[in-house]
């Protein structure tokens, strides 16, 4: 049997329907052959560090009712000045209701796209807004300081709304304008990070929010997208303070509450992007009101809350 089966595979050979390389004669092993692996050490993303110092000095320096023109302009002019003291330069985008401050530093590559990351500097009437939303304007500073000089291959655009308050009204004009989102990949937006609760049943939700996500201490950040852009979302992990992400479908139709900040017109423009909140009056007896002081911001939370956010643009920008 096995003189037929080599017969017929040498015929097979000659007709050239079997490879020869199949029937090359091994090498004679005269020694034993040392296998040497290489390891291969991934290079590790080293991920810049927020200063507390910084942060709660911007804070203090924010802190004030920021609803009247006049007040608005002290917040421009200290927003604008440290962007300039940082390297950056910011132009005013004018519109009916206000001006949002706009400041952008390119990427390395050509076309690469571009993140933005945006919080509103106004106010309620009465308020101080320190969390509301001094939180976010402070840490959307840190974040022009850390990545002023960090080369990644997207382009990082800072964005100061106004009069979010009133209406989403600097953020809708933003959108309007079709050249704000040309080569856009991405949207953060960050309105209040800095309140946390430990008690039982402190925190609150809105309906329509699965169970499974619900905790009843406000000890987390959420962060809420459309679930039709999850690699917003997947940006945001935490290994010290808790994360929650929400992708959220139908841009909210069905959940309006989580349409109450500057993302929503980029959902409405079929942009990608997420808001990062400590959920408001969700869970802060301050929200709106004369004790929304920096005195009553949870300053571990704030600080854990502003290192998540810049860890998640860090990455957003080196993919």
């Amino acid at each position: 049997m096995s003189k037929l089966i080599l017969f017929l595979l040498l015929l097979l050979l000659g007709m050239g329907l079997v490879s020869s390389k199949f029937f090359v004669a091994p090498k004679p092993i005269t020694a034993p052959i040392e296998i040497k692996q290489e390891v291969v050490t991934p290079p590790v993303l080293s991920t810049p560090q927020v200063s507390k110092t910084r942060l709660f000095t911007h804070l203090e320096n924010l802190q004030g009712d920021r609803s009247t023109n006049q007040n608005r302009q002290v917040a421009r002019n200290y927003i604008t000045t440290s962007l300039k003291n940082l390297g950056w330069s910011p132009n005013l985008q004018s519109f009916v209701d206000g001006i949002n401050i706009v400041a952008e530093r390119s990427g390395k590559i050509p076309n690469a796209g571009t993140i933005i990351v945006a919080a509103h500097y106004d106010t309620v009437p009465g308020s101080p807004g320190a969390d509301d939303n001094a939180t976010g304007v402070a840490t959307l500073l840190e974040i022009a300081r850390i990545f002023n000089n960090l080369s990644t291959p997207q382009t990082l655009k800072l964005v100061f709304f106004d009069s979010e308050e009133i209406g989403l009204r600097g953020s809708l004009a933003f959108t309007a304008n079709i050249a704000n989102l040309a080569n856009l990949n991405g949207v953060v937006v960050m309105d209040m990070i800095g309140f946390g609760c430990y008690t039982p049943n402190c925190q609150k939700y809105p309906p329509g929010l699965p169970a499974i996500v619900q905790r009843d201490r406000g000890d987390f950040l959420a962060v809420v997208g459309d679930a039709e852009h999850l690699q917003l979302l997947k940006a945001f992990t935490s290994t010290k303070l808790p994360v929650i992400t929400l992708p959220i479908p139908l841009k909210g139709l069905f959940t309006p509450d989580v349409l109450r900040s500057d993302h929503a017109p980029f959902w409405y423009q079929g942009i990608g992007a997420v808001l990062v909140t400590d959920t408001a009056n969700l869970r802060s007896p301050h929200y709106h009101q004369l004790s929304d002081t920096v005195a009553n911001i949870d300053r571990s939370f704030f600080t854990g809350a502003a290192q998540v956010v810049v860890n998640a643009i860090h990455r957003l920008l080196v993919s």
